[in-house]
């Protein structure tokens, strides 16, 4: 039956074809000229002339083909073709040649392949009419369309799946879920191929589909998520506007029921049972319950509370914000010996509650928490737990400050033994009896020095010292008066010269370590030995200061520069105490304006009027005073120097070139004896040996005896050295002071030659044996040049032993 259907609507549509052609022909003709026909149409009649061109007899093809011979498509032909072959037909373009090919004598063309408009609708070709022996173009090349014509061969189908839709439980009847579309690729231009319907495969007990748009709605209202939380709806598709011989196809769509907050929560047990030490700290969690809720989400969580007087008192209830659990913490100090059991209500409430199912009843529950307290040994527990003492500074040592009481909190109640955490009190001020918790003082207190102590006492069971209470007792010292009150300061003040009586000079102020409860309250006077002070008075302003005032008119410091006024101060007890201070007060010397500009010891002030000339004219003066000062140093060292060297040059040269060899016996300048001679009066030495010399008369006229005086110089018990000694020491200070010259010991030097030295000294000043018992003859060994002085002291020697005989 299909197949005669389809030879039917060939049929018709070459029918209209054909007429589309002819109208189509007849407008060309009359727009190009030289047009497509043969010979007798009527066009060729009216216009009176032959006219060349195309006939088409066919311009569509049907898809999906399936016949065993070529598919005739249509024809070509030329005005201009007689039937005698001459002509050669050709096509090109899309398919020419492999899907379309063209009878070259008839010009006829048929398809060879099996076509689907799906793929492509249309073919373009062009069509050429050749003379077949000079394969000249007969007629200008034409171009041509074969259009597919479609079948219903597609079936619908769903290109956006899978579906995945959700709906709300306990939505009304018709809520809309999602909507789902399916395509068809087949013409919607042409016939019902493409004309889709929707329906419900499978679900259709609780969902519905709109046939035309394809909308998925409710058809129930009693969705319960919490007993079916997902559907499988199976909705189809077909075309042909779902009449007999459609295609159809289908699809899958997961429809989530979403949950509302319709179920309240519920504990599981009614009862719940939990045990803690009496010990345990505030804060302690004793155990967790939860309510269950079918819901699921944010409708499940939850809030609990106590609802029970003693509940909220001892025990603290939170939330879990992780698994919605109620945890049940301490919130007060458990006591087993009070009460062993505390029964508790808590409630579970969901936190978002849908106004839409207040009705359904509810949403909360309670259940009855009962918690055991379990006892344990307790450390002693402080009664009262008062942690302040006071005590009196001048209390004696062993005084009670007070008395700390503990007590075993135990059903046994153990004896209790007192101790002071030494780390808190290294110093040991404080001491405690370990029986009755007495505290005393265990040192001398002042409070000046430390004002509060803060110590730990420890109680402990007798018998068990593990078992350890502590307690911070924070101990004040009371202050007694027992500091006097003294000046703030040192005072110092200045007053002018000109000042007028009853001038303000200084005002004073005390300090006192005490600290009286009542507050401070001193008082000022001058001590006895000043009430006959005529220059100051002293005025006590009655709020802890006084003021000192001038007495007189004017005051001279070249008389008297400073003024030490005692000042008395007393405190108000009890019991008074009192000291005296002083005030120092400067007479200086004051400016027109009152200005102090110096006073005799210090410069108190200087003008701040001065201009930058002064300033500068003031500091090169005392640059020019320095420079004078270096200048005056510089010269009077040099002097000093230069009379130092004058002072030593003779006695220097004498003794320092002593052990020179000099220029023989005709030699008169090599050295200056006077010097040495006048250190010493040898007329003194001669008379006394009887010897001759220099007497008292004068020098004596025998130079011969003269020179040989000076070797035979003997040591007399009664020679006085001091002038030499004195000379040396004079001369070692004025070397040791002047820093300018390398120290000279010229005669400390070269006064001895050392015990090891293989010739003997000359030197009169070191002899001391008698002139008996030295032998000079050696000298006659020493050269030429100590010719002469040999014979001097031989020829001495000869008239000594003369003497003797």
């Amino acid at each position: 039956m299909a197949k005669g259907l389809q030879g039917f609507s060939w049929t018709m549509l070459l029918l209209l074809c054909a007429i589309q052609e002819l109208g189509a022909w007849a407008v060309h003709t009359a727009a190009e000229g030289p047009g497509l026909g043969q010979p007798g149409d009527p066009a060729l009649l009216v216009s009176g002339r032959v006219k060349r061109g195309w006939v088409w007899n066919q311009f569509f093809v049907v898809e999906e083909y399936t016949g065993t011979e070529p598919l005739y498509v249509g024809k070509i032909h030329s005005d201009s073709d007689e039937g005698d072959g001459s002509i050669k037909y050709t096509i090109s373009g899309e398919g020419a040649g492999t899907i379309f090919l063209i009878d070259e004598i008839t010009g006829d063309i048929h398809a060879t392949e099996r076509l689907d408009r799906e793929q492509k609708t249309f073919y373009t070709l062009r069509a050429q009419a050749r003379d077949r022996q000079t394969d000249q173009l007969l007629e200008p090349e034409s171009e041509f369309i074969i259009k597919v014509q479609d079948i219903n061969d597609s079936e619908p189908r769903f290109l956006e799946g899978p579906y995945i839709g959700s709906v709300a439980e306990l939505s009304p009847v018709g809520t809309s879920v999602m909507q789902v579309m399916a395509s068809d690729a087949d013409d919607p231009t042409y016939g019902s191929s493409a004309r889709v319907v929707y329906s419900v495969l499978e679900g259709e007990q609780h969902f519905t589909v709109d046939s035309k748009t394809g909308v998925i709605r409710t058809a129930v209202a009693d969705l319960d998520r919490e007993t079916q939380d997902r559907y499988e709806v199976v909705i189809r598709a077909t075309d042909m506007a779902g009449q007999l011989g459609g295609l159809s196809g289908s699809t899958t769509v997961t429809i989530v029921v979403t949950d509302v907050n319709d179920n309240p929560p519920r504990f599981p047990q009614k009862m719940y049972q939990f045990s803690i030490v009496e010990t345990a700290p505030v804060g302690t969690a004793i155990g967790r319950v939860k309510a269950e809720d079918s819901d699921v989400g944010e409708n499940t969580d939850m809030t609990y509370q106590m609802k029970d007087e003693e509940g909220v008192e001892m025990f603290k209830v939170t939330t879990d914000s992780n698994t919605q659990e109620a945890v049940i913490t301490v919130q007060k100090p458990l006591d087993y010996e009070s009460k062993k059991v505390h029964t508790v209500v808590v409630e579970a409430l969901n936190k978002f509650v849908d106004p839409r199912f207040v009705d359904l009843g509810t949403f909360r529950d309670q259940t009855i928490v009962r918690v055991s307290v379990l006892d344990v040994d307790e450390p002693p527990e402080f009664r009262p737990p008062s942690n302040l003492m006071e005590v009196q500074e001048d209390a004696q040592v062993g005084s009670v400050v007070g008395v700390v009481t503990a007590l075993d909190p135990d059903t046994a109640n153990h004896p209790v033994r007192y101790a002071i955490d030494r780390s808190t009190d290294t110093e040991r001020i404080f001491d405690i009896d370990a029986n009755t918790g007495a505290i005393v003082t265990g040192k001398v207190l002042d409070r000046e020095t430390a004002g509060w102590h803060n110590i730990t006492v420890l109680a402990m069971e007798a018998d068990n010292h593990s078992q350890v209470s502590r307690a911070s007792l924070r101990i004040r010292i009371l202050d007694v008066n027992d500091n006097p009150p003294e000046l703030a300061t040192p005072y110092e003040a200045a007053v002018c010269e000109d000042a007028k009586p009853g001038q303000l000079i200084q005002t004073i102020s005390v300090v006192d370590r005490d600290e009286p409860q009542g507050g401070h309250r001193f008082y000022f006077t001058l001590p006895p030995e000043a009430t006959n002070n005529h220059h100051f008075s002293l005025l006590d302003i009655k709020d802890n200061t006084a003021a000192v005032h001038t007495q007189r008119v004017g005051f001279n410091r070249q008389e008297q520069d400073v003024y030490l006024l005692p000042i008395l101060v007393v405190d108000s007890g009890p019991p008074p105490l009192s000291s005296t201070g002083t005030l120092t007060i400067r007479i200086c010397g004051c400016d027109s304006n009152g200005a102090i500009q110096s006073c005799n010891s210090t410069a108190y002030a200087m003008s701040a009027t001065l201009s930058p000339g002064a300033l500068i004219a003031l500091l090169v003066c005392v640059l020019i005073l320095i420079v004078l000062v270096l200048l005056i140093l510089t010269l009077k060292r040099h002097h000093k120097s230069h009379l130092t060297s004058e002072d030593d040059e003779d006695m220097r040269d004498n003794v320092i070139k002593y052990n020179d060899e000099g220029g023989g016996e005709q030699d008169t300048e090599a050295y200056d004896m006077s010097a040495l001679r006048s250190l010493y009066d040898f007329s003194e030495i001669k008379g006394g040996d009887g010897g001759g010399g220099l007497g008292e008369g004068g020098p004596s006229g025998n130079p011969a005896s003269e020179r040989h005086a000076l070797p035979q110089w003997v040591q007399s018990p009664d020679l006085d050295f001091s002038v030499f000694r004195d000379y040396i020491c004079r001369k070692v200070e004025q070397a040791d002071e002047d820093l300018s010259v390398p120290p000279y010991d010229s005669f400390q030097t070269y006064a001895f030659e050392g015990s090891d030295s293989p010739v003997p000294s000359l030197s009169s000043i070191n002899t001391w044996s008698s002139s008996s018992e030295q032998d000079f003859s050696y000298l006659g060994g020493w050269g030429p040049r100590f010719r002469q002085l040999a014979a001097l002291y031989a020829g001495r020697r000869g008239e000594e032993d003369s003497e003797e005989s």
